[in-house]
């Protein structure tokens, strides 16, 4: 039986989504506990990975085993092991043919900034940019040139042997939204390479601070090659917010 859940966590006291030796990666806390549950090595796959650091809402992945029991059932077993930083919010049995990662079509993010110091329960959560003001319609000008089908090296990081060897994707949406203080950028797209939404962030509050330009920020995304121009924004305001599936 193929299972297909989602979850949540708080990124923060977290080595990341993917499993790790020291095991303190949200993977490493799932095994964990599913193989409690089960008494038996439940290994599963997610849709892909977030930094140390990074958040989600909507994270999804799979596992194989054998459930006689309602899932709400299994949901309450682990919720029962799991620490409060990470919730499962569904299970639910697929079909073999169903993958975490190769049967995604899309994924978005919400990368948060917060204008000023931010108080001490948003601070884990948003990137505050103490040097006020940023020009929000710059940025979005910016985003705008990003939105489509790119070759988006340039807004990439080095992944080692791991690295996606298709750098071009789909970006469909790159939207910033602002309430009182509060900046979110939205990213949506097809896929995303190794910190691309980072790049972004950092990228867009370097144009908002009139440190580049629209035109800059088109002009690095042809040359196709990281630059240190490009600054990549701090993992804790980035948001997995859903994965997308046919």
């Amino acid at each position: 039986m193929r299972w297909k859940c989602i979850c949540a966590y708080d990124g923060t006291d977290f080595d990341g989504w993917q499993r790790q030796p020291g095991g303190e990666a949200v993977q490493n806390y799932l095994e964990r506990a599913l193989s409690q549950i089960f008494d038996q090595p439940i290994q599963l796959q997610g849709s892909g990975r977030t930094d140390a650091g990074v958040h989600a809402r909507g994270q999804c992945f799979h596992f194989d085993a054998d459930w006689a029991h309602a899932p709400e059932k299994l949901i309450r077993a682990l919720h029962s092991i799991l620490p409060t930083s990470l919730k499962i919010h569904s299970v639910k049995q697929v079909s073999e043919d169903f993958h975490a990662r190769f049967s995604v079509t899309g994924k978005r993010y919400l990368y948060n900034y917060y204008l000023g110091r931010a108080d001490p329960i948003d601070d884990r959560y948003v990137w505050a940019c103490r040097d006020l003001p940023l020009d929000v319609e710059a940025m979005q000008a910016a985003a705008d040139i990003l939105v489509g089908t790119h070759d988006f090296s340039a807004y990439s990081a080095s992944h080692g042997k791991d690295s996606d060897p298709n750098t071009v994707k789909t970006v469909t949406r790159l939207q910033i939204k602002q309430s009182g203080k509060h900046l979110r950028l939205d990213a949506e797209g097809s896929g995303f390479l190794y910190r691309m939404v980072r790049s972004f962030a950092g990228a867009l509050h370097s144009v908002g601070r009139g440190q580049l330009s629209p035109a800059d920020i088109a002009e690095i995304l042809a040359s196709k090659e990281r630059t240190h121009r490009i600054v990549t924004a701090p993992a804790k305001g980035l948001f997995l917010d859903k994965v997308f599936y046919p």
